[in-house]
């Protein structure tokens, strides 16, 4: 099962039912990928419990601030690129997710240090 996918549907389900929380299995990358996604504003906080990592959504006047996910490099075919490939997510209003030998972070944050690395997902 892909933790990853997994996370970000859970996210965009979440919020296209209108929920305040959603809950997912508990691992680093989920924890992870929730920092990232705080720090860029896409969720307002998050909670981690025993098994779990409670992820608290964010709207503003009543629409979601996450509009979509794509997931780009999957189990079965992982797509990497150097840091000048790095693509740039709806002219820079999204971003892209990327996993470096120095963590994850955007593709701006990448591009910025100058590293490449797996592209794991596009958030808008």
């Amino acid at each position: 099962m892909d933790k990853i996918a997994d996370l970000l549907i859970r996210i965009k389900n979440g919020y296209l039912a209108s929920k305040k929380e959603v809950a997912a299995p508990k691992s680093k990358i989920i924890v992870a990928i929730c920092e990232l996604l705080k720090k860029e504003g896409y969720v307002s906080s998050y909670k981690i419990n025993e098994r779990d990592v409670l992820v608290s959504l964010k709207y503003e006047n009543h629409q979601p601030v996450l509009q979509n996910v794509s997931r780009i490099s999957k189990p079965g075919r992982r797509v990497y690129k150097g840091s000048k490939g790095l693509p740039r997510v709806l002219d820079g209003l999204g971003i892209a997710i990327i996993s470096t030998p120095k963590g994850l972070m955007t593709d701006r944050q990448a591009r910025k240090e100058g590293i490449g690395g797996e592209i794991m997902a596009y958030v808008w």
